[in-house]
């Protein structure tokens, strides 16, 4: 194991020797950069270091995420249609009373009561828009960790061969800010996941 750890250390220190002699070093060519862009590539694939997923691109092509996300925008818009239609009554019944007081129409202990009345309807509208909203905001982060949860369980089969020490998780704007294009596994990861969701829908249809 003490072996082991050492060659990976090894290699990283090469790594990042190459990167700091691309960084510091002018003078050079395009082609030779690229070259040692490659081999920088090439020695971290070869020694079964590194690898990484652009989380971004995995998503947005992931039907596990389409239909997930379909699910929810529907369930979205039905609260939101039953949110302004609550919405809608309350504004008639504050119509129809402003009407009635404007015509004399009530007396002012009957304007007194509605007019308490519809405060306590706009207090609980009130008390069910924020309560939808938390509602929403915490299926969406279920929604998350599903998705990050189901990426993390395929990721554990893909490589239980142990080709991989590390495989990490790059967004744009991230903490990896340099990737050599070699170690980009997301189309690999993509294609998999995406069989094994299929081959999961045709089970739960049996």
């Amino acid at each position: 194991m003490k072996k082991t750890n050492l060659i990976i250390n090894v290699v990283l220190l090469v790594a990042v020797a190459v990167l700091y002699v691309l960084h510091f070093t002018s003078g050079k060519s395009e082609t030779s950069v690229a070259g040692a862009e490659s081999a920088l590539s090439d020695s971290l694939q070869n020694s079964g270091v590194i690898a990484y997923v652009d989380i971004d691109t995995l998503l947005n092509k992931y039907d596990l995420f389409f239909d997930m996300k379909k699910q929810f925008g529907e369930k979205q818009k039905r609260l939101e249609a039953d949110m302004a239609g609550k919405s809608k009554a309350y504004e008639k019944s504050v119509i129809d009373f402003q009407d009635k007081v404007q015509k004399g129409l009530l007396t002012r202990s009957q304007a007194e009561q509605v007019q308490q009345q519809l405060m306590g309807e706009q207090q609980n509208l009130l008390q069910y828009r924020d309560k939808l909203t938390m509602q929403l905001g915490e299926e969406e982060q279920v929604m998350n960790r599903q998705l990050i949860n189901e990426i993390e369980v395929y990721l554990k089969e893909f490589n239980k061969d142990g080709r991989y020490q590390y495989i990490l998780s790059n967004t744009f704007g991230g903490n990896l800010l340099y990737k050599p294009e070699g170690l980009n596994i997301t189309e690999e990861v993509l294609k998999g996941l995406n069989e094994s969701y299929v081959a999961k829908r045709a089970a739960e249809k049996k």
